[in-house]
């Protein structure tokens, strides 16, 4: 468990070295091997941290050449379009699929490793540990889509979901509350992928936003009742109170 938690050091490392412009925009970082030494942690640790920064845009992957510091192409929440929980999780549905489809033509042993690991790492107990995991799991995923333009949807995508302000609260109170699909669901992502399969990888991602979906509506139609009984209330205190005191 320690080792599976040092990878959120390394990634504050790592951006305090971007930030203090040790590693510049449009600089590509060192190799794992040399940023494992750098730190003394694993390699494993290092690729964690490296995927975790990228799904956050602080990092960019460039085929066949390794990660980068990103541009200064960092999205402010208000810039983004203005969309609801159920609009973003259809456009993931859609390219999602297709990426994880594509992945399961072109993934690789080292990628696969990694999805098992992070499967664990979504078992946790740690709430938070498990959240990234799951982030981290899409992000592998696109990447091994080998398409850029792919990999940057997705990973604006992602974004959205952390940083706009009405549309991260649903997303948490979902995962918090459904790790057991969540669990069960990535399994299957993660066999069909194995078994280089694109029409069940894509079928199995599919079906996971189809219940992520299922499980909003249902949220919000329990939010949208308790809400309108708390007005209900509201009214019969300020209207029928009054009539009992006379």
């Amino acid at each position: 468990m320690v080792e599976k938690r040092l990878f959120h050091s390394v990634a504050e490392q790592i951006v305090g070295l971007i930030d203090d412009g040790n590693f510049p925009a449009g600089v590509r970082l060192p190799s794992e091997r040399e940023l494992a030494q750098r730190f003394g942690v694993s390699r494993i640790s290092i690729r964690d941290a490296k995927i975790a920064l990228q799904a956050i845009g602080r990092l960019e992957i460039k085929a066949s050449s390794g990660f980068y510091v990103a541009e200064n192409r960092s999205v402010e929440a208000n810039q983004f379009p203005i969309v609801n929980a159920f609009e973003l999780t259809e456009a993931r549905q859609v390219f999602e699929s297709e990426a994880a489809a594509l992945a399961a033509l072109n993934i690789r042993d080292e990628d696969l490793q990694q999805l098992d690991e992070l499967l664990d790492q979504m078992a946790s107990p740690d709430t938070t540990l498990a959240a990234e995991a799951d982030l981290q799991f899409h992000a592998v995923i696109a990447r091994a889509s080998n398409n850029a333009a792919i990999v940057y949807t997705i990973e604006t995508l992602s974004r959205m979901r952390e940083q706009v302000p009405e549309l991260k609260p649903l997303y948490e109170l979902i995962c918090n509350s459904d790790s057991g699909h969540r669990a069960k669901e990535h399994r299957a992502i993660f066999d069909a992928l194995k078994a280089h399969d694109p029409i069940a990888t894509r079928g199995a991602m599919r079906a996971h936003f189809n219940r992520l979906l299922t499980a909003m509506l249902e949220i919000t139609e329990i939010q949208a009742m308790e809400e309108l009984q708390q007005r209900a209330l509201e009214n019969r205190l300020r209207f029928l109170a009054p009539a009992h005191v006379a």
